[in-house]
């Protein structure tokens, strides 16, 4: 998140992991954002997603754009820079407290980025949330 210091969006998750869960973070980010395996309205919504954005004259979302970028300490990274938004999201695993942490900032550019985020921001947390508990019910393991 270092790169993106002044976020017009930012929002955390944070929930506790099941015992015997992996403390790695880049696998708790393949679990939390593996969306073939997410709720379906999920993925719903994000293949309207990549409909829609084509109405205000954006590309569709690349399929790599939830990789982890890079792993620094207890957090894996994942960033994505685009003509309407830069998002970064960490997800961060606390093995001494037991806890997984997901954080998104955004930072929005021009009248795309905020049309397209108007409703992305009401339902970001919601989705997120979810995300994080279908990844609890398939835990990585250790």
């Amino acid at each position: 998140m270092r790169d993106l210091p002044r976020p017009d969006y930012c929002d955390v998750t944070v929930v506790p992991l099941p015992a015997g869960a992996s403390d790695d973070p880049a696998a708790w980010a393949r679990a939390v954002f593996d969306v073939r395996r997410g709720p379906r309205w999920v993925l719903v919504l994000l293949a309207l997603r990549q409909v829609a954005v084509r109405l205000i004259g954006l590309p569709p979302a690349p399929r790599d754009t939830f990789a982890v970028r890079e792993v620094v300490g207890e957090e894996a990274l994942l960033a994505s820079d685009d003509r309407h938004l830069d998002f970064r999201v960490g997800v961060g695993v606390d093995a001494e407290r037991s806890l997984l942490r997901v954080v998104t900032a955004v930072r929005l550019h021009g009248w795309r980025g905020r049309a397209y985020f108007a409703p992305v921001r009401l339902a970001h947390p919601v989705v997120t949330a979810a995300m994080v508990r279908s990844a609890l019910r398939r835990p990585p393991r250790r």
